[in-house]
């Protein structure tokens, strides 16, 4: 019973010292490892250092990579006008009937390899041009982008939070991106109708307000819309391949092609790919751009932090497995086992309320559940990336005040709290719920 208690004081530790404290993520889930193998009394001194740096080094050895990739292709998408030539692709495509559909699609598309917070930064002047020109609803438009930007943050590898649950709970990151994709597409759909039938009732005090400076691209530097999309969905293609070539079925055959796919679908190998494919993005690509300055070099930084927490995360992860915890919570808390797939989703969504970065709540929800798969029958292959989608779904569960998202949304567009609150709020709510159910529904078919 006592590593429970422990349990628990942990995760309030880490609530308080992140969100009360402002405390980095790092040190508490650092400080945390160590003190929970300490005072587990289930090891020795020695082991506890042991478990911290091996759970550490692993996790960042299996995903760091893909982190770092994705940061810079997300990072030349934003500089080099990639992102902005999504959006006008995605307009084109809808048309201008339907543009919230098509803001949602294009922060769904965007958000797969640019961080939530600097797409929306990039994007929202887009929202508001619109807003102006088609004399719409600002509050619509905005709603809906940060929606679509949301649910593949949560959702969709190669985005960090997603990775690094898969890394900790060694989930198939292709099996990831087959159950996230219609999951997020459900997400997809109901913030869209959250935006039009809701958000679309709202005005926004800047819908007539003063002209703002936008963030402007020269279209003949921007790269094509088919390069902007060939660093986001190449790697995506590669990884989901690999994983049907690996099936049990062996459709590719054992040859030399199965081989081949197997090496470019790794998801280290198929994001490095897609950051060769994000060279292509500029007009000319020039050795400032590759320096530690340039946008290589502020994409590896966007990563560094993101990477060092999921490793602490990871040596949180590892010591609780070693400490037997497993054993207890499934002789302590058998009524957990009748929870299923919701478990993940709850623990998850307590969390994301509770000091509100998702991320954080992702990695440290995949650290609780890894040394419990087992004990609730959630050890196999799906089981395993099903969970990684359900964590994903509870961590969009819901974005407020302590979410710093919240705030790039509600004064990037002129929002006050209360709007933000029934706008921002209320729509990752309905649209945390919805991905959960669709979680839920998927699992009852496959597990």
């Amino acid at each position: 019973m006592w590593l429970i208690i422990l349990l628990l004081l942990s995760i309030v530790f880490i609530i308080i010292s992140t969100s009360v404290l402002k405390w980095h993520p790092f040190l508490s889930l650092i400080l945390v490892a160590f003190g929970f193998g300490v005072l587990s009394g289930k090891m020795t001194l020695t082991e506890v250092v042991e478990t911290v740096n091996d759970g550490f080094g692993s996790t960042i050895g299996y995903i760091g990579i893909v982190i770092l990739a994705g940061s810079i292709i997300g990072k030349f998408l934003e500089m080099s006008g990639g992102a902005f030539k999504l959006a006008g692709g995605a307009l084109k495509l809808v048309g201008k009937k339907k543009v919230p559909l098509a803001m949602s699609i294009v922060g769904y598309i965007v958000s797969i390899p640019v961080f939530c917070d600097s797409a929306f930064i990039v994007l929202s002047p887009l929202a508001k041009a619109i807003s102006k020109k088609l004399k719409i609803s600002l509050a619509m438009l905005a709603i809906a982008l940060s929606l679509g930007l949301y649910v593949t943050h949560s959702l969709i590898p190669p985005t960090p939070g997603p990775v690094a649950a898969a890394g900790i709970l060694q989930a198939d990151l292709g099996m990831v991106i087959f159950y996230g994709l219609p999951v997020s597409l459900i997400g997809l759909v109901t913030g869209w109708l959250f935006s039009l039938k809701i958000a679309s009732k709202h005005q926004i005090e800047t819908d007539s307000g003063q002209d703002e400076k936008e963030q402007v691209f020269d279209d003949k530097n921007s790269p094509s819309l088919v390069k902007s999309l060939l660093p986001v969905f190449v790697p995506i293609i590669l990884i989901v391949i690999r994983s049907v070539s690996i099936l049990p079925s062996i459709p590719f055959g054992e040859g030399n092609l199965f081989e081949i796919l197997n090496f470019i679908g790794q998801p280290s190998v198929a994001l490095l790919i897609g950051v060769g494919l994000s060279f292509l993005l500029p007009k000319k690509l020039t050795k400032e751009m590759l320096s530690t300055t340039g946008w290589l070099g502020q994409g590896i930084i966007a990563a560094a932090s993101i990477i060092i927490v999921t490793g602490s995360g990871g040596a949180f992860g590892k010591v609780l497995q070693a400490s037997g915890i497993a054993e207890v919570i499934q002789n302590n808390l058998s009524g957990a086992q009748t929870l299923g797939i919701w478990l993940p989703v709850i623990i998850a969504l307590s969390l994301k309320i509770a000091q509100g970065s998702s991320t954080v709540a992702i990695i440290t929800t995949a650290s609780l559940m890894a040394p419990l798969l087992a004990s609730l029958g959630m050890d196999s292959p799906t089981a395993r990336a099903l969970v990684v989608t359900a964590i994903g779904a509870g961590s969009i569960i819901a974005s407020h005040a302590n979410d710093s998202y919240f705030w790039v949304v509600t004064q990037m567009t002129g929002m006050n709290v209360r709007q933000g609150y029934k706008l921002q709020t209320l729509g990752t709510l309905a649209m945390g719920i919805m991905s959960a159910t669709a979680v839920w529904l998927i699992s009852l078919w496959v597990l």
